[in-house]
């Protein structure tokens, strides 16, 4: 099981990106500043030429039509994957639907085979300056809003001043380095940065929504609001019931279906979106046909419980396919914000109380790898011993971090598998006499006099199994340790607000950092409500080699700052590191086409899949 399912993914692209390596393709034509593109890549390559067709990862001949009916994660930034009570996705207040993003247009979008290239859609061209400090995008004068009226420059600059300024804290924070943003002309916007901008904050800016003027002038764009927005994009909200689902359907005459960009794209003509507040109402759901995709997160139902009529009949398929990207963090944050969490010794002990060899097999059918790092499974996890370039940019802070950033990277312990590992939760015990807790009969007590407490907030009983037994050891060490779910509203609300002890949660990261990271880690995003810097850090080094890893130069330079920032955020012992999975299993109805090439950077389901109506009539789930 993964958690995937109930976490906020990194907003940095509207579709997740998935990788396989840092090497650009063969062939990538160089981007240099003073030079009219029709692309960006933050390292300036990219792969595919002016005059390309369509992306080497879709099918352009797809046909169009019929439905597809699933769950998804959210990955927006106020996105609620078990319910809704509003259709603004660009702000704080309230939950969205998941998939919003999918009825707003952008200046550009991504390429799933290339790192972070991007290329235009709204936005015919871009000009980066020669200091990189400003951006002029050329709009195409056919792009237009779901009404028919123009969508032009001043709606960009509009939409892109607005979401500094009122936008939620997730973006405003990533793009305080936009300094203004300006329309001289109806086709022309001009961008300008600090100076002290990552290079892929132009990416960022070039992906980000773009809204209507006209539209948010008669109405309040802070207001949480059940009337679907005007939009621009390949989709727009149509049937819907709150708590229950909701459908997106295509837009018939949408300005942008014959560009590059788009070919091959958004094929389905309705994406039905259903709630459920638990797994296995979805996966009965799914069962009877309600939902034609899943991705199933549960190792014990992969492993035990696909063996119903629909999948024995061959009517219902299993799929695997490979997650090249970089895993992400997944794991129990602890809020440090708290004064039980204030001592790193106290925060280790807790981790050798989790047994993951145990759960693994005795829960996960051993699916599972665990994982160590904030970014594993990609060139930027730290392995061994500090390289000279990564103590380089260590050094100057020695005397601030602790031995273990100097030494091997920071591993989880690992366990005897018997579930309760004596020597582990010595370790631990002794961890704790070290940070001035002692035994008082079955109660640890802390230095102010109190036994250590602390709850496991949850949104999703799913997650009791697994937890439950970690409970059982830390009551061993003498805590009182609980697991608590609540509904969906109060849980987003106690994350947004830091009221909790340990949240699970999982970051989706790129393969190339972009200035979303400065929501995970530094210090400014420590007390900002809504961010993502879950455990509450703040550390002086940390803060310099996030700036590091979003200005440099060069992929390696990227790499180096990233291992090291690997290096401190694993020694503070902020999480306890959970697991991952290097693949997606997925269930469908066997009635869709996939493109033969899966691109290696993503996982875009609802964008290049389409339903085969031969396959379709076969099972009957013609539409």
């Amino acid at each position: 099981m993964t958690l995937s399912q109930i976490s906020r993914r990194s907003f940095l692209h509207f579709s997740a990106a998935t990788a396989a390596a840092f090497l650009v393709p063969g062939g990538a034509l160089p981007v240099q500043a003073g030079t009219l593109s029709h692309g960006l890549s933050v390292f300036g390559d990219l792969k595919y030429p002016k005059d390309f067709t369509a992306f080497d990862y879709v099918n352009p001949e797809a046909p169009v039509g019929g439905k597809i009916a699933m769950t998804a994660p959210s990955w927006g930034y106020n996105q609620n994957p078990q319910t809704f009570n509003t259709f603004n996705t660009f702000i704080l207040k309230g939950d969205a639907p998941p998939r919003m993003e999918r009825c707003f247009d952008s200046l550009m979008v991504r390429a799933y085979d290339e790192p972070d290239a991007v290329y235009g859609l709204v936005a015919e061209s871009a000009l980066v300056s020669e200091d990189g400090n400003f951006v002029t995008f050329k709009i195409r004068p056919e792009a237009r809003f779901h009404d028919g009226s123009t969508l032009n420059a001043e709606d960009v600059a509009f939409s892109l001043n607005l979401l500094k300024e009122k936008g939620h804290p997730i973006i405003s924070q990533s793009i305080k380095e936009m300094v203004s943003v300006t329309a001289p002309d109806e086709h022309t916007v001009t961008v300008a940065f600090s100076g002290n901008h990552s290079r892929q904050l132009p990416l960022l800016i070039a992906t980000l929504p773009i809204v209507s003027k006209t539209y948010y002038t008669r109405y309040n764009f802070e207001a949480s609001t059940l009337t679907p927005p005007l939009s621009s994009g390949p989709y727009m909200v149509g049937r819907y019931e709150i708590g229950r689902y909701i459908e997106y359907k295509k837009v018939e005459n949408y300005w942008a279906k014959d560009l590059p960009v788009t070919k091959g794209h958004h094929n389905f003509e309705i994406i039905r979106l259903d709630f459920f507040r638990d797994r296995q109402a979805t996966f009965e759901a799914f069962k009877k046909g309600r939902l034609t995709f899943h991705e199933e997160f549960s190792s014990k139902t992969w492993a035990t419980e696909y063996n119903f009529p629909a999948l024995t009949e061959g009517r219902v398929a299993k799929k695997e396919f490979a997650i090249r990207l970089p895993s992400g963090a997944q794991g129990w944050f602890l809020n440090t914000r708290k004064e039980k969490f204030s001592n790193p010794k106290v925060r280790e002990a807790l981790g050798y109380a989790f047994d993951f060899e145990w759960s693994n097999a005795a829960l996960f059918y051993d699916l599972y790898t665990r994982t160590q790092s904030f970014f594993e499974n990609s060139e930027m996890k730290a392995v061994g011993l500090p390289s000279d370039a990564e103590l380089a940019l260590l050094e100057p802070y020695k005397n601030d971090l602790p031995e273990g950033v100097f030494g091997e990277a920071i591993t989880q312990p690992v366990s005897n598998g018997s579930g309760q590992d004596r020597k582990l939760l010595r370790e631990a015990s002794l961890l704790l006499k070290e940070a001035g807790y002692y035994r008082r009969g079955e109660q640890l007590i802390g230095p102010d006099g109190k036994q250590l407490e602390m709850e496991f907030l949850s949104n999703s009983p799913a997650f009791e199994r697994i937890v439950l037994p970690y409970v059982k050891n830390l009551r061993l060490l003498g805590i009182e340790a609980s697991f608590r779910v609540v509904d969906p509203a109060q849980f987003q609300k106690r994350v947004d607000d830091f009221t909790y002890d340990i949240v699970g949660h999982r970051f989706s990261l790129t393969p190339t950092l972009g200035p979303s990271i400065r929501n995970f880690w530094t210090s400014a995003s420590a007390e900002t409500f809504g961010s993502y810097n879950l455990s509450g850090i703040k550390v002086p080094a940390v803060d310099d080699l996030v700036d590091k890893a979003l200005n440099a130069s060069s992929r390696e330079e990227m790499i180096t700052a990233a291992r090291a920032l690997d290096r401190v955020l694993r020694a503070g012992y902020y999480w306890v590191p959970q697991w991952f999975k290097a693949f997606h299993t997925v269930a469908v109805w066997d009635m869709f086409g996939i493109p033969n090439d899966m691109p290696a950077y993503a996982f875009p389901v609802e964008a290049t899949w389409w339903v085969d109506s031969e396959k379709a009539a076969r099972i009957g789930k013609e539409s």
